[in-house]
């Protein structure tokens, strides 16, 4: 009797569980199975992130996929952006990428996407894989029909990369990047081999038990190796990738951390000196920078929910030139609507070149003026409860409820959302000194703890 497959792993984005105990070969199989078959699909295409435990799920989701009568393309070990390219330029009815992001190393997951590389997720296919996952007790045998292809992305990838940007008018810029022993150790060599820019590599060595830190620059204790290396080194700024590569962060020449919402603004703007007037989406955690700088680089703002499902759905059905989230992921137009770490850094890159200045440079008149808690997370006993206390108490304001509750005041603004996983509400507050931040921030935190 097949073991059943525990709910739990199936997350709002992703399938992510520790292995073996909760995600396993045996259940990446029946998935690989069930998304065949829920996709009606021919072609499905599989990569792997580098933790010991991925080349096996792969394999067994491959020979789940098989089983359902797809032929599947096997990209190896790559970063998540290239398996959402290799799925959407190849033209495949959908695919997986075995990987747990930036967790440690004990864990693992799926990212799974249907055709054009449109993800699942909780609101859209993840409910129906896991009940198909769950009925799927005894599979049956290879078809004769289904293929296995191993196809190496690498080089196509690159010169997809290298169309966003004026390779050869980048300035020799020095830039400390961090890896974190994830894929962008391999694919980040490629990437900047044959531009002027001169890396000074930290943790390339790709090695997925993470020996080094764990791979998630947002954490500050991540950051702190990188930010002495940019002030050791006198490098003109730093970049450091998540465990799968799919987002990059930025660190200043001064060691200063660069918020997701000001690297939106400054993505916003570059992009909109190459298609003016274009739609910039943003998710409603960010600081009034970002509309702000879209309107005044003439752009038209548009906000959106949080998650990559809802920007990339959005992104299909208007046309919108990029989408950024305060979380570091960003989405482009010309990337399938897909997030990725290395477009952003060549971009950013760009820019600086043709500003002829510094990121702190860059980044001072939105430091100077807009003011953000960052997020910060409140565990709570009732979330509803919680949620109607902040809509009653700040009333006064222009309150929305796209996701979870947001109040525009003319002077500060929040945004307070559920998370999709744990009793816990996440604030994210701006304002226009950071006096007005704190004082805010605190209130706000005092009536979601009442």
């Amino acid at each position: 009797m097949t073991a059943p497959v525990p709910a739990g792993i199936f997350k709002a984005y992703d399938v992510r569980g520790l292995y073996p105990s909760e995600l396993d070969e045996s259940v990446a199989e029946r998935i690989g199975f069930a998304l065949a078959r829920q996709l009606e699909a021919r072609s499905l295409g599989v990569g792997t992130d580098p933790r010991p435990s991925s080349p096996g799920i792969a394999e067994a989701f491959a020979t789940g996929a098989a089983r359902a009568g797809a032929s599947v393309s096997e990209f190896g070990m790559v970063a998540t952006e290239m398996v959402y390219f290799g799925v959407a330029s190849r033209g495949l009815d959908g695919g997986a990428m075995i990987t747990a992001s930036h967790n440690p190393p004990q864990y693992n997951g799926l990212k799974l996407v249907g055709d054009g590389a449109l993800p699942l997720s909780g609101e859209a296919g993840m409910p129906e894989l896991l009940r198909r996952v769950q009925a799927a007790r005894e599979l049956p045998p290879v078809p004769g029909t289904a293929r296995r292809d191993r196809v190496d992305l690498y080089d196509d990838y690159v010169r997809h990369l290298h169309a966003f940007v004026d390779v050869g008018a980048l300035a020799p810029y020095r830039v400390v990047m961090d890896a974190a022993n994830g894929v962008a150790g391999a694919l980040a060599p490629r990437v900047f081999a044959t531009t002027p820019i001169r890396a000074v590599e930290m943790y390339f060595e790709v090695d997925g038990a993470f020996p080094n830190h764990e791979p998630n620059p947002l954490l500050e204790e991540n950051r702190r190796e990188i930010i002495s290396r940019v002030l050791a080194e006198r490098a003109d700024l730093g970049i450091a990738w998540d465990g799968d590569g799919d987002r990059c962060f930025f660190i200043d020449e001064t060691g200063e951390f660069v918020p997701g919402d000001f690297v939106t603004a400054l993505l916003a703007e570059a992009l909109l000196l190459k298609e003016p007037g274009a739609a910039i989406l943003y998710d409603l955690r960010a600081s009034r920078a970002v509309p702000d700088t879209i309107r005044a680089a003439g752009g038209v703002p548009l906000v959106n929910r949080v998650g990559h499902a809802f920007f990339k759905q959005r992104m299909r059905r208007e046309p919108v030139l990029f989408g950024g989230e305060v979380s570091g992921h960003y989405y482009f137009r010309d990337n399938y609507n897909a997030d990725s770490g290395f477009v952003p850094a060549l971009l950013i890159l760009e820019l600086l070149s043709q500003k002829r200045a510094t990121l702190a440079e860059l980044l001072e008149p939105l430091r100077s003026r807009y003011f953000i808690s960052g997020e910060i997370n409140s565990t709570v006993d009732d979330v509803a409860a919680a949620l109607a206390r902040i809509e009653e108490r700040f009333g006064d304001g222009e309150v929305t409820k796209l996701d979870g509750v947001s109040v525009d005041h003319e002077h500060w603004h929040f945004n307070v959302r559920p998370s999709n996983t744990e009793p816990l509400l996440r604030l994210n507050l701006g304002a226009d000194s950071r006096e007005l931040m704190e004082e805010k921030r605190d209130l706000v935190l005092s009536v979601i703890g009442a």
